[in-house]
């Protein structure tokens, strides 16, 4: 079985790909370098996992990435736009190619990774932007499987990451919309559940995924601190700081033609930091597709040891501190 992964080298779509490669899946990497994604091909055996060249703006080069084969993933996104990249073509124009292409090649799967708070009257234009794409799919492809993750975190993610970086440096973090709730999911999860989507027997629809637990941004912050073994003051920023201090980087990246790329704080964020990010009471979630969630102490402490002050040998300093106040008595 041939399943065409389209941004199979990113975040999400590289566990996806590790994922089916173990289930013996023969996997295309559809993505605009592939040069850059060779370090896909050991995820299989020699020959089963191979990136091509696909720019889900051009008809010709998604049609040619799906032919042949059984089933699609779309794993691509964006988080902040550029004069090249923007949401509009990526989320929605490129979802439909994506679709257009699976129903006329006659695919039997079409997987489709959007985002949980796609709302067609969402007061951002990635929240539009994400709606508008699951439209196009579902009216392309009826029977495709939707899944839209809340914040996805593991290893490479960039929120804990990011924030843990901050916190190495800054004696401050601050937070924009620090009360708005978010349910993260492991990237693991949300591979699994793509993994299930591919099944006959998994039921077409929209499935929100999140994990076990639930928390406003101030106390993803506070688990993040504990995990780097940091105390850091956790300043909250008012819209009205946060939108005027968005708009000034937002035009700093037109003025230098992205040769700044605003991966600060964007006004498109501060609209979407304003939403909560939980699943819907009723939707049909990880467990309909028999997938229990991971909690994030079980995963964040494995790849945030590296912004501890000690690193790696924490665990180490720490005994020693015990033993040097006499706790081991």
């Amino acid at each position: 079985m041939i399943v065409t992964i389209f941004g199979g080298s990113g975040f999400v779509g590289r566990y996806v790909a590790q994922r089916l490669a173990k289930r013996g899946y023969r996997i295309r990497v559809a993505v605009r370098r592939p040069n850059e994604a060779l370090f896909v091909r050991p995820y299989g055996v020699p020959g089963q996992v191979e990136p091509v060249l696909a720019n889900i703006r051009n008809d010709h080069s998604v049609a040619e990435a799906v032919r042949g084969a059984d089933a699609v993933v779309n794993c691509t996104g964006i988080l902040v736009e550029t004069r090249r990249q923007r949401f509009e073509d990526v989320h929605a124009k490129g979802a439909e190619r994506i679709a257009a292409a699976a129903a006329e090649s006659g695919v039997g799967r079409l997987v489709h990774v959007s985002a949980i708070g796609a709302d067609p009257g969402g007061a951002s234009s990635y929240a539009t932007s994400k709606a508008e794409g699951e439209a196009a799919v579902l009216s392309r492809v009826p029977g495709a499987v939707i899944l839209r993750p809340s914040i996805v975190f593991g290893s490479e993610d960039r929120f804990f990451n990011r924030f843990a970086s901050m916190a190495r440096l800054s004696p401050v973090i601050p937070l924009v919309g620090s009360r708005t709730r978010f349910q993260p999911v492991f990237v693991g999860d949300v591979a699994r559940a793509a993994e299930a989507a591919l099944e006959a027997e998994t039921p077409p629809g929209v499935y929100e995924l999140g994990g076990p637990d639930i928390a406003d941004f101030r106390g993803l912050m506070r688990l993040m601190l504990q995990c780097v073994r940091r105390k850091r003051a956790l300043i909250p920023i008012a819209d009205q700081i946060a939108s005027p201090l968005a708009f000034c980087m937002d035009m700093l990246q037109i003025v230098t033609l992205d040769l700044f790329v605003n991966n600060l704080l964007t006004r498109d964020q501060v609209r979407l930091l304003g939403v909560d990010n939980v699943v819907s009471e009723g939707a049909m979630t990880l467990a309909d597709l028999g997938i229990e969630a991971t909690p994030m102490s079980a995963v964040l402490e494995s790849y945030l040891y590296c912004y501890r002050p000690a690193g790696q040998f924490t665990a180490i300093h720490e005994s020693a501190d015990m033993i040097g106040t006499g706790a081991e008595r």
